[in-house]
């Protein structure tokens, strides 16, 4: 049996979990996955640099709760998520599974912030009620 290094696992758990908005949709998601899209006009933008550096310091809790991370940073490809979400320059929103925009902030997020946001749903709560259920 072939062992991954715990550094290449890393980057195969992010390469699962961050994709561009282009390419992909939001019905391509929905009831698999809650979109969790960040949106800049650049991927200079600084507020764009501390939201990715927040989510990929820590991944596991995100993974936990089957978020993908969407990132546009191109205003000129006109994403299906810019046009449907129209941010102004950086914005953050978590949605969930059936595509509801959960939390919108023109402002970087923690990791704790987003998985908050995602705990209080009825959705969230009842899968974590069926995997205790299935454990025991």
């Amino acid at each position: 049996m072939q062992h991954t290094p715990p550094e290449e696992e890393a980057d195969a758990d992010e390469a699962d979990l961050i994709r561009p908005a282009v390419g992909t949709s939001l019905g391509e998601w929905r009831w698999t996955r809650r979109p969790v899209v960040v949106f800049a006009d650049s991927p200079n933008d600084p507020q764009y640099i501390q939201q990715m550096e927040n989510i990929t310091e820590q991944l596991e809790p995100l993974v936990d709760r089957d978020v993908i991370v969407i990132t546009d940073t191109d205003p000129a490809a006109r994403s299906s998520f810019r046009q449907s979400l129209r941010p102004r320059g950086f914005m953050m929103v978590v949605m969930g599974k059936d595509g509801t925009i959960i939390r919108r902030k023109p402002v970087p997020l923690s990791v704790g912030e987003i998985s908050r946001s995602i705990n209080k749903l009825p959705l969230y709560q009842r899968e974590v009620r069926e995997n205790r259920t299935t454990e025991d």
